[in-house]
């Protein structure tokens, strides 16, 4: 897999054209220089993570294997729910062929999506999905069942019993939710000598997400884990872990990839990851999408996987074939 740069977040950034409104734009055409005759859309929650990237990157495989034209866009922040409430707006103005969401807020976006409906295009959402049955499927990782996992790594990090603190990129979407909620009734469930502190919710931004953490640390000395949802989470996490000096002390668990995690896994800083697949993510979406457009029906979920990395099995063909660092 390519690995992915850095992202730079600074002006609006065009590849072949501008958004205007301050969010960002990419837009993937196949076929030389004829125009695609199917457009569809993806609405993104952002793309200040490296993940949002890869799902880029697969959408973009699939669209040129249609030979079809996509748009990938998202505001720069995932706390930006107007501004992707407008993005979405405007995408449907352009009256695609069919649409992808990955909802900021599982509710605010359904007037839309019941306009798209009314219009005939399809909706395919992805990685978080919405409180309707609007979208035809829901591309995504089963957080449920993922955060489940993290909950067990902690446990068996920790000994099983102890405190731990969870901080969570929103309370909004479907992701942040469920991994919420799968880390917590998991550990409710399983072990009962685990306490777990007030939830903290960090907007998925790695300085907002530092100093929450640190302020969490500092006032739980006896913090033994900490569990991050997402990227901009754990990052926040580990540099809190870091820059009080605790490497070692506290067990960090995170969701996701992106360098700084791996190179966190890597030292040892951070236990361990639940990785994602973004590029199927994306591939499926676009796919899915398209074969809307064809009047397939996929099923209401397409999940697509997670694994569980840590040192022991960083470096496999399962973890390599879905890291993006």
């Amino acid at each position: 897999m390519k690995k992915l740069g850095l992202i730079v977040l600074c002006g609006a950034i065009m590849v072949t054209g501008v958004f205007a409104g301050g969010g960002k734009q990419q837009d993937s055409a196949a076929g030389g220089s004829t125009p695609a005759t199917v457009y569809i859309p993806l609405i993104s929650k952002g793309f200040q993570h490296q993940f949002w990237q890869a799902v880029k990157q697969g959408a973009d495989q699939a669209a040129k294997e249609l030979g079809i034209q996509i748009t990938f866009e998202g505001p720069e922040s995932e706390s930006q729910v107007d501004k992707q409430i407008e993005m979405l707006q405007t995408a449907l103005g352009k009256k695609p062929a069919a649409i992808g969401i990955a909802a900021l807020d599982s509710q605010a976006v359904i007037p839309l999506l019941r306009q798209a409906q009314s219009s005939n295009i399809p909706v395919i959402a992805f990685d978080s999905g919405v409180e309707s049955d609007i979208p035809l499927t829901t591309v995504s990782t089963n957080n449920i069942v993922a955060a489940g996992v993290a909950a067990d790594k902690m446990a068996e990090a920790i000994g099983g019993s102890g405190k731990v603190a969870v901080l969570v990129h929103d309370q909004t979407s479907r992701t942040g939710i469920d991994r919420r909620d799968g880390f917590l009734n998991r550990i409710k469930e399983k072990y009962p000598n685990i306490e777990v502190l007030e939830v903290q919710y960090g907007g998925g931004d790695h300085l907002r997400s530092t100093e929450i953490a640190k302020a969490v640390i500092n006032g739980n000395p006896d913090l033994k884990g900490y569990f991050g949802s997402n990227e901009g989470s754990a990052i926040g996490v580990v540099n809190a872990v870091s820059e009080l000096g605790l490497q070692g002390q506290i067990v960090v668990i995170g969701y996701d990839s992106g360098k700084l995690q791996i190179d966190a896994i890597r030292s040892g800083l951070m236990y361990g990851a639940i990785q994602q697949n973004p590029v199927k993510m994306g591939y499926e979406t676009v796919q899915w999408a398209y074969k809307a457009t064809k009047g397939e029906k996929p099923s209401k979920i397409v999940d697509s996987g997670y694994v569980w990395a840590d040192q022991n099995n960083l470096d496999s063909a399962e973890v390599k074939a879905v890291i993006y660092e």
